[in-house]
């Protein structure tokens, strides 16, 4: 069976936003690879972004709000709506604060992926591996694959979410 197919598949029965979310990881990892893999949400009116999903939450627990910084990351990911890639943890602590912690996991580069609906940004999916790991035709594929099927999991996360907060 195809990643693809597999994708499919666990996304017909997800129950929980989390599972959509591990569905995409493991499309992911199938196809592009990493280590540290998580997704974080842009609330651009709230000026917050949230991480929702992480396949290391110890080091990286999902929980709360971090304001949003319009910085250098923020202007090739948002603005220009490129993905983010750094290939070697010196170019990493450029843009990251966290940059031993990300080292301690065995990583060294990043693709931040941008997904857009509406033509806005709602969220970044975050693929950690080790260094000079996103090549130019790594980053073409995961830029090729996941828009969509990071969108569906967007979509249907929000719904879920929704769900779960309404009063029953």
């Amino acid at each position: 069976m195809s990643s693809l197919s597999t994708f499919s598949n666990k996304v017909s029965v997800a129950v929980s936003s989390g599972e959509l979310w591990a569905a995409l990881d493991t499309l992911a990892f199938a196809e592009i690879g990493h280590i540290l893999f998580t997704v974080t949400t842009v609330e651009m009116d709230e000026g917050v972004a949230r991480r929702v999903y992480t396949n290391h939450p110890k080091q990286y627990p999902v929980s709360g709000t971090k304001p949003i910084h319009r910085d250098e990351w923020f202007d090739i990911v948002h603005g220009q709506r490129r993905s983010f890639v750094a290939n070697t943890i010196a170019d990493i602590a450029k843009a990251f604060p966290d940059h031993e912690l990300i080292a301690s996991l065995g990583c060294g580069s990043v693709l931040n992926l941008p997904i857009f609906l509406r033509n806005e940004l709602v969220a970044t999916v975050n693929m950690l591996a080790a260094e000079h790991h996103y090549t130019a035709e790594r980053v073409a594929a995961a830029e090729a694959l996941l828009p969509l099927p990071a969108s569906l999991c967007w979509a249907l996360a929000t719904q879920f979410d929704s769900a779960s907060k309404s009063p029953d």
